[in-house]
């Protein structure tokens, strides 16, 4: 067996505007990068590398939670040791904790041979998801091991399914404020009313037919929410005109990613995507609040595995 493996385990969306804990998908940017060794005695080892001060104690990161979920079902007497330095700002929305996990364990799965499905190191991973969020929940994960678009149909039995999408440009605006995904979910309602639930399972049926069909009218016809959307956007101040200029702009529609704070606007061309981009900057601008701006394509990879260094 290799004794090192180098990862990049990519930012995600999760939820989709409509699609709250069943999809998600991955981006080419940013990603983190993550150094994974093979340790000669049974324990989990993590070392920070940046400034963000993560807790370095496994049982208490989401890197450290996933390998120790990995460890209960290896017989022999070995360990891991993680390496990680981290792109995707933690708190962002755009899935840092499922790329730490999601990292930790495909680069462990690589050096024992490949002895997991993805599905079962979705299922390790979910450990560091349940740490940081409080819920088994798999949106940001699925999408990070598998790439692409994602279904959760279910998490017990965890049951994931990765479909076609057509080329679409994903413009991500991250104003520098932190939400934590449990506060944000604290703050849902725990009734709907059936005409609502109804409504959405319309639009989250419509999104996943126009991605398989390459249909960009359907799919922007269906990126509506009316149920989280509402209530999560008191949490990111210029939401509304952010999504608004955008979709005047060109784009397709978009919303909240996974938690927010940041936004994910879908574009048919890269040069609508950039616009979206500098309008969203513009806006944050004259708040008077930095952000953070990213324009990408729908990641098919995953976790990226080589030996070759990587620019991030």
């Amino acid at each position: 067996m290799e004794k090192e493996i180098t990862v990049y385990p990519p930012a995600t969306v999760a939820n989709i505007v409509c699609g709250f804990d069943v999809l998600g998908f991955a981006l080419d940017k940013p990603r983190d990068k993550m150094v994974v060794r093979l340790l000669p005695e049974r324990k989990v080892s993590i070392i920070n590398k940046d400034d963000f001060d993560l807790p370095p104690e496994p049982e208490r990161n989401v890197s450290g939670a996933a390998l120790l979920a990995m460890l209960k079902e290896l017989p022999e007497g070995i360990g891991f040791e993680v390496e990680s330095t981290k792109t995707i700002l933690p708190g962002s929305g755009i899935g840092s904790s499922a790329a730490s996990a999601a990292g930790a364990v495909v680069g462990a799965n690589y050096l024992l041979g490949n002895r997991f499905s993805d599905n079962e190191l979705v299922r390790f991973a979910m450990s560091g998801e349940e740490l940081a969020s409080g819920v088994r929940h798999a949106d940001n994960l699925a999408p990070c091991i598998y790439g692409g678009v994602t279904i959760i149909r279910s998490t017990d039995p965890l049951d994931i399914i990765k479909i076609q999408s057509p080329l679409l440009f994903v413009t991500i605006i991250h104003p520098q404020i932190e939400v934590k995904t449990s506060d944000a979910r604290q703050i849902l309602k725990k009734q709907i009313h059936l005409s609502q639930a109804i409504q959405q399972w319309g639009n989250v049926a419509g999104l996943v037919a126009g991605f398989m069909k390459g249909d960009y009218d359907l799919i922007s016809r269906s990126l509506v929410d009316g149920i989280i959307e509402p209530v999560r956007t008191i949490l990111i101040p210029g939401f509304d005109e952010v999504k608004s200029q955008s979709m005047k702009a060109g784009a397709l529609g978009g919303g909240i990613s996974g938690s927010g704070p940041s936004i994910f606007m879908f574009s048919r061309t890269e040069e609508t995507a950039h616009l979206v981009e500098n309008l969203g900057a513009e806006t944050y601008l004259k708040m008077g609040l930095p952000c953070r701006t990213y324009v990408s394509t729908i990641n098919q990879e995953g976790v990226k595995i080589t030996r070759k260094e990587v620019i991030l």
